[in-house]
Parts: C-alpha cells; structure tokens; sequence
C-alpha cells in the first residue's frame, strides 16, 4: 500500500491520477484484511462507498470545495453517528443507533469527509488498555502482544496501521495523546471546548475533549481546520528560532522509565540544536492534584451513567463497574473542592505559559505494556499501569490548555515513545508549528520505519 496524505490524496483526485472510489475501496479492503487488530467495531462499507461517489462526481465537476473532500477516515465509537450503531464500546449501548451526528461528525462530513466506520475503544472511555471486554481487545500494530493505549485504542491502531488517514477520538485524562505515543502517531487534545461536544457518550463534560489523531502533522492541521473552521496550516512553519520551550524541574520529569527519559532528552537537544530556547520551569502541580481528575471524573461518570448503574451494574466490564460503583461515594463538597482546585490550576498554568511559549514533557512514562498487565514496576517503584499512563497526560484535561502527542523515536522494545508539547489555552498554532518543525527535521527515520508496519499488519 502506497504512504499517502491528505495533500497528495487531493492533489491526485484533482490531477485525475485515481478516484476517490479507489482509494475508498482500497483502505475498506485494507480493514477487512487487518481484522486481527480489532480496531474496528463497525466498518460502514457500503456508506463509505457512496460518499466516494459523491466526491468524485465533485472532482469530474471541478466541484470539490471541502477541506476534506474524498478522505477517508474513522470515528471513535463513542461519537454518534446517524443511523449507525455506536456502542462506546460496552455491552449495554451495544444496540444503540442515534438520530443525529455527532456536532463535531456533522462538520467533517460537511467539509466531505469519507466515513469508514467506528473503531473500538476501552469500554466508555473509562480505561487506557482498549482491552476491551465485549468486542476484544484492540492490538498494537508494533507489536500485537501489546497494547495500543486507551481509550482511543482503535483509533491510534487504525491510523498507524493505514486503516484510514485519520481518526477523531476523546480524552478525558490522555485518552488521545497515549494511543498517539503507544502507537507511533500524532494526537492533539485540543483546549477544552475548543471543538463542540455534542452528540458524545461522556465520561465527565469538565474533562472531556475532541480531537484528531494522523499520521503527520500537516494531515493534524487540515483536519483540525475541518473540525473547528479556523485556519491551521498557515502555522506549519519549520523555523522555531527563538521559541522559548519549558523544561520541567519537577514533576513531569518524575518516575520515567529510562528508555524514555533517553529518548526526551534527545528530543530536547534536538529542538535546541533547532534554535529553540530551552527554560528549566518550576511546575505547579502535584500527585495530590492528579487524584482531583479521579473524583471529578468519577463523580460525573456517576450521574451520566447513574440509570444504567441502577438498573444493569453487572453489565459494565469489572474495572468500569469498579469505578462508578465508587462514583456515589464523593461528596458533593469534595466535587466543589476539586472544581475550584482546578480553576487555580488552570490559572497557574495560563501564567507558567507567560515566560514560556511551549512545555515540553514526555507523553507517557512508559511504552504500552502488554495487553492484560495491570502492574509495572519503574526504577523499582509498582504502580497500576493506569496510574502510571495517565500521570502526564491527565494534567492537561484537568487544566484545559492544549497538548500534543508527537513520535519522538523507539525504546529498546520496539515501541514507539511520545514527546508531549504544551501551550496556553487557544494556542493550538503554536503546538503545530514546534511539532512540524520537530517532525520535519527529525523524523523521517521514524516514519519510514512506521511506513514497515503496513507491510507486516
């Protein structure tokens, strides 16, 4: 299978060097042959198939206008989509079809989006293996021993594997960017509210967000413009002279597996060696403001799920119905404290961005973990593999501001390891262009190397 993107694809479709049929009707059969990944629940075949004949009657017309006319992508199955099951990945909204899309679907479907179908995920969001339960567990296309990350899980697999050019997940304490890092792709928690959530199976609408994870960064910002209507690629800039990039003295630098502190370091030299200014940043977060993110979390969980607990408790998988049977137990003063804990947060946050323009972090402590480990044992400390996964990641769902998830090489193992980039709230442009400026000097290894994966899976 030929490497492409959404430029090329467009610009073939314009140049009639293939049809918008043909590359539809490639990526359905690539689905079907990758079945041993799991990342799909729901392939839509036959919708996707008339959605291509539409952009290519618009293309023979000269009639192609949308951002994404013709480009193939999948949606995380907790979106709605019209008249298509959307099961978020669990047992008791397996037969559940919505009457409407999803805000964010409709807008990428206006924009001429192809619909591939709906990718499997950690059972409603509420994990980080994709281990899941009902519909199997979503395997790492690196290594299929391994997990891909949650809850995105089929998105990150799909669209490292070439089952589609994009997929839209959730993340509600990294749910994006760990599939992103685990799986050798990039992810983007844009700020919070900055892309509409409704038409969402939520976890908690304080933590929640949309976004996009591809293959490259140009690819993030065309389908970030098609998302939201604002403009993205203006800022896919190579020259980061100057940038002032946050180095954290605590926390964030805290319990790394030493691959990937390796690995994060070389990417801060090499964002030096780019010009870039490297700030060493005092960090105003602690393990005691992580635990915040649980019980919010879990108190919302509580009430959007509060019918089914009462009613179907034993129908949730084991680590779900372990978390919202705990979900009554948080008062109501606790919830109040974590909200407005959250709120000098997130001004902290906004004030740390005023000396530096980006943080740069690594993803995730560790490569994915083998599909059904719960433990991991780093610098001889045990942690559950959750609490170790969403340390990073889950500060900025809490906070709110944007973050990035960008390859950053492989650990000893084989698997992909993440680099993470920061920014003040509405600051996505400046995410995009450190992370172009980083991927186009320094990861075409890498990328040749991904590229293998559509070979093997």
């Amino acid at each position: 299978m030929e490497i492409v993107s959404i430029l090329s694809l467009i610009e073939g479709y314009r140049k009639k060097e293939f049809s918008p049929v043909e590359i539809t009707k490639m990526y359905v059969d690539r689905i079907h042959q990758c079945q041993d990944l799991n990342a799909y629940i729901t392939v839509t075949d036959e919708i996707a198939l008339n959605q291509a004949e539409i952009a290519e009657k618009k293309y023979c017309a000269n009639e192609a206008t949308g951002i994404l006319d013709g480009i193939p992508l999948s949606y995380k199955d907790n979106l709605y989509t019209k008249g298509i099951r959307t099961t978020s990945g669990s047992k008791i909204d397996e037969d559940f079809i919505p009457k409407e899309d999803a805000l964010v679907v409709n807008n990428l479907q206006r924009e001429g989006a192809i619909q591939l179908g709906k990718v499997n995920m950690h059972e409603f969001a509420f994990g980080i293996t994709s281990n899941n339960p009902f519909y199997g567990p979503v395997k790492n296309p690196w290594n299929h021993d391994h997990s891909p990350g949650g809850s995105s899980g089929g998105s990150g697999a799909a669209v490292a594997a070439g089952l589609g050019i994009a997929s839209i997940g959730t993340d509600t304490a990294g749910s994006i960017r760990i599939p992103a890092a685990s799986c050798g792709v990039i992810g983007l928690k844009p700020t919070h509210g900055l892309i509409q959530a409704g038409g969402v199976k939520h976890i908690s609408w304080t933590l929640d967000h949309i976004g996009p994870l591809t293959r490259t960064m140009d690819d993030l910002a065309i389908v970030l413009e098609a998302m939201t209507g604002k403009q993205y690629t203006t800022s896919l800039k190579e020259d980061i002279r100057g940038l002032r990039i946050g180095v954290p003295k605590n926390y964030f630098n805290e319990g790394i597996e030493e691959n990937t502190a390796r690995l994060y370091q070389k990417a801060l030299q090499d964002l030096e060696s780019l010009g870039a200014i490297l700030i060493d940043i005092d960090i105003p977060f602690s393990p005691d403001d992580l635990a915040l993110s649980f019980g919010i979390g879990i108190a919302e969980a509580g009430f959007v799920h509060e019918e089914s607990i009462v009613s179907a408790l034993d129908s949730f998988g084991v680590d779900v119905k372990a978390s919202l049977e705990h979900s009554h137990a948080i008062t109501a003063l606790d919830y109040i404290k974590a909200l407005k804990r959250k709120e000098q947060l997130t001004e902290q946050f906004e004030q740390l961005f005023e000396h530096v323009d980006v943080l740069a972090t690594p993803t995730t402590p560790i490569t994915s973990q083998k599909i059904g480990e719960v433990m991991v044992e780093i610098n001889e400390m045990m942690d559950s593999v959750f609490n170790t996964m969403i340390r990073i990641p889950a500060v900025f769902d809490l906070t709110g501001q944007p973050a990035l998830s960008i390859p950053c090489g492989l650990a000893d193992n084989g698997l992909p390891v993440g680099l993470q980039l920061a920014a003040a709230n509405h600051n996505e442009r400046i995410l995009i262009h450190a992370g172009y400026a980083y991927e186009q000097a320094f990861l075409k290894s890498f990328y040749e190397k991904r590229n293998g994966l559509l070979e093997k899976t």
